[in-house]
């Protein structure tokens, strides 16, 4: 076509079209160089020489302008609001600038689909920063969580922001991998139904969800960042997949991210039989694929199977990546040139494009009203109701995970603070909350909000105690001097509360996230040996442990008086905390990962196959001190009653089962009852237990909850020999109980019939109904 034909009718400017043909319009009417542009993102703001927040950041810089680089047009604007400090209404009003620039300098005045991350709140200088998904997961409240993301998706969408690049499903497969804190845990039930929920919240508020990071980052080798993953077809499907399916499939998320991994030697983002046949094909997945950041040029920096950033670019695009992220580098001259001299059909360019075109015009970006201009009043990123509503997740987030009678606190007299998180708002916050992940670059800067340390809350929890402090040592570093003071002041007090973990920063600047993988799990620097040292002392020892992953306890789980596992809490994190402590907050997290035995050794989930307990063919000891799913509360509860609907059911059919718990204690209370699959005899190797169903259920004293769950056969499916999901006929057990291990109940059921064949349309859930009694 003609570039400088006017463009007079702009038929992909009316709504009142249909959409389809409005993007047919806008394609037909554009160059080569402006649609390859809509499949590039820019980072504005951000220095290829400098530390910034990642590695290869040198990759951004093509010599280009902010003024050449728009003047094809641009598919996205990255982090305009994550990159350093800016203020909520500053920041609206210089990304309406750039769109209107944007808009200005290209021939359809398409303007750019702003993204920015969101894994623990808007990452942006002064909004709330939420707990973790692994706190997440903790919770086993999928509705809460909901809540949580529409509360991040409405801050999002008021400074113009289009795209959150969350949740992340990738499921725990070895708990020394620096991004355990970013996961939900290490059950793809779990995370699957915590993840859609996140979407549904997300995406009601008209933000784009980015599923990442598709598929199998988090099973790299030895836990190590970005290392390859060697995983059966078979493991992949049954453990892998099944999150982000349910997301796709229930959640309709709007887009996902590619991973780095590399399995069995095919990286994700050359990856066609994962991003096009599997995603699109057979998921019916509409809408866009995104690179993770540099992820396209790694095909040749990293993985290399590509020789020039060209050939990646088609090894990109002709799998199914439909946008270069962060910036153009392969997306760019170097796939035009791959066009231009027939090594890469244009058609692909054109499939990438309508699905980008598609979204833009689903956001209103293509209609001729639309305005870039920000909201006319200031706005609040940290309003009263969103921190109010992240410390309530931070309270269902904490797990008690063992308490001899000293919880709750009861007017202590003198309580020792020691240790290293007690006294750093950072340590409450993950790697993608703003503060640490990009607020360190800016020690000038204040925090953007405020963030009362365990230490502050304490004092204020507990005003009439007398709380001394003393941090002991450093998270990571190795001296030992502060030991002296922790221990005398250990001793004079009648309680010591021993807050220990990690500090959460990137590529090796924490000892938690991204980058930051652990050689063992044993806790950071010497804080394990302060803890021992604690241990040995006169006084009763509560352990606090605000971690990103679970981590080795020592001899704390004989002889601690208390242990409390948080997974970076987040900004009300510590008040949480001290809620727990003092018992304003009746605790019932229960662990989304468990917690190992010792540092060494082989790490471990719960979903082993065999051997997933002591034996004599080895010398290792695989179980956990505490398991998934495990965690108590200041009240008791009573299971009875157990009931199976009927002893057979057809393998297209659903057990009813049901039970009743009672609130047995002298106060309110939270019981988390899970459901577990036992396959005695499969025709491959099953999981001991795997989790199919659970419950909050809430009871008062006195009072009993009767609880029901609707078992559909599918959901004991699996991927069979041949690599068809099946339900295999034969004898299943459900196990109720309080954990992976913690059984209360058993439903012996045979499921009958032919094996059936399954497929993505399959049923996923247990259908729970309570009623009070």
């Amino acid at each position: 076509m003609n570039p400088h034909r006017p463009l007079t009718d702009r038929p992909w400017q009316d709504p009142g079209r249909d959409p389809e043909a409005r993007v047919d319009a806008l394609i037909e009417a554009m160059t080569l160089r402006e649609k390859v542009a809509q499949l590039c993102g820019l980072w504005v703001g951000t220095d290829p020489d400098g530390p910034g927040v990642a590695p290869h950041q040198s990759e951004l810089d093509n010599g280009v302008t902010f003024d050449d680089a728009v003047r094809h047009g641009l598919g996205q604007l990255t982090r305009v609001f994550g990159t350093r400090p800016v203020d909520a209404d500053e920041g609206a009003a210089a990304l309406a600038r750039a769109q209107r620039q944007i808009v200005a300098a290209n021939r359809f005045g398409i303007p750019a689909l702003a993204h920015e991350e969101c894994l623990a709140g808007f990452t942006t200088w002064g909004a709330t920063a939420f707990p973790v998904p692994l706190s997440w997961g903790a919770t086993f409240d999928p509705a809460l969580v909901e809540q949580m993301a529409a509360r991040i998706g409405a801050g999002m969408r008021a400074v113009g922001v289009h795209q959150g690049l969350a949740p992340v499903l990738d499921v725990v497969r070895d708990p020394r991998w620096g991004r355990v804190e970013e996961t939900i845990g290490e059950d793809p039930y779990l995370v699957g139904t915590i993840a859609t929920a996140y979407v549904r919240g997300l995406q009601s508020t008209g933000i784009v969800a980015t599923l990442k990071h598709f598929a199998g980052y988090s099973a790299s080798r030895a836990g190590r960042n970005l290392a390859p993953v060697s995983m059966g077809p078979r493991e992949f499907a049954d453990v892998i997949l099944p999150p982000f399916e349910m997301a796709v499939l229930e959640g309709g998320a709007r887009s996902v991210m590619h991973s780095y991994a590399e399995v069995d030697g095919i990286p994700a983002a050359a990856n066609r039989a994962l991003l096009t046949d599997l995603l699109r094909d057979t998921w019916g997945f509409t809408g866009t694929v995104v690179a993770d950041y540099f992820g396209v040029s790694f095909l040749k920096l990293l993985h290399g199977v590509a020789a020039t950033f060209g050939e990646a670019a088609g090894l990109a695009l002709t799998a199914g990546v439909d946008v270069e992220l962060p910036g153009p580098k392969a997306y760019a001259d170097p796939l035009v040139a791959e066009i231009e001299a027939g090594r890469l059909d244009e058609a692909y360019v054109d499939r990438a494009l309508r699905r980008v075109l598609r979204q833009k015009l689903e956001l209103g970006l293509l209609d001729a009203g639309w305005s870039p201009e920000p909201p006319a009043g200031p706005v609040d990123l940290d309003p009263a109701a969103d921190r109010l509503l992240a410390r309530r997740i931070a309270e269902e987030a904490v797990v008690l995970l063992k308490n001899d009678g000293v919880l709750p606190l009861r007017g202590p007299r003198s309580i020792a603070v020691v240790g290293p998180t007690a006294d750093d708002p950072i340590t409450l916050l993950g790697c993608y909350s703003f503060p640490a992940h990009v607020g360190e670059h800016h020690p000038d800067r204040p925090l953007g909000v405020q963030i009362p340390t365990v230490l502050h809350a304490l004092r204020a929890e507990f005003p009439g105690a007398d709380i001394s402090y003393a941090p002991g040592c450093h998270v990571r570093e190795t001296g030992t001097d502060g030991f002296a003071e922790a221990l005398e002041i250990a001793a004079r007090a009648d309680l010591v509360i021993a807050a220990l973990g990690d500090r959460s920063g990137l590529f090796g600047r924490g000892t938690s996230g991204e980058g930051c993988d652990a050689d063992s799990l044993r806790l950071p620097g010497v804080q394990a040996e302060l803890l021992e040292a604690l241990l040995d002392g006169p006084t009763p020892v509560l352990l606090l442990v605000d971690s990103g992953r679970p981590y080795a306890l020592g001899t704390a789980p004989e002889r601690a008086a208390a242990i409390v596992q948080a997974f970076f809490p987040g900004e009300e994190g510590g008040t949480a905390i001290a809620r727990v402590l003092s018992g304003a907050v009746n605790p019932s997290g229960r662990l989304p990962v468990s917690v190992p035995r010792t540092p060494y050794g082989q790490p471990w989930t719960y979903l082993s196959q065999i051997l997933a307990r002591a034996s004599e063919v080895s010398s290792l000891d695989p179980t956990p001190v505490y398991p998934f799913g495990a965690g108590l509360g200041y009240t008791t509860f009573a299971w009875s009653d157990l009931w199976v609907e009927r002893p057979e059911v057809p393998t297209d059919g659903s057990a009813g089962v049901a039970l009743t718990v009672t609130n047995t204690g002298d106060r309110p209370g939270v019981e988390v009852v899970q459901v577990y699959l036992h396959d005695p005899a499969a025709s491959v190797t099953r999981p001991v237990v795997r989790l199919i169903g659970y419950a909050r259920v809430a009871a008062e004293p006195g009072r009993s909850v009767r609880v029901r769950f609707d078992v559909p056969a599918a959901v004991t499916s699996f991927i069979s020999a041949d690599l068809t999901r099946i339900v295999e006929p034969g004898d299943i057990e459900l196990r109720i109980g309080a954990s992976s291990t913690d059984v209360r109940g058993t439903a012996l059921i045979r499921l009958t019939g032919p094996t059936l064949v399954l497929d993505h349309t399959r049923p996923r859930h247990c259908r729970v109904t309570t009623e009070v009694r």
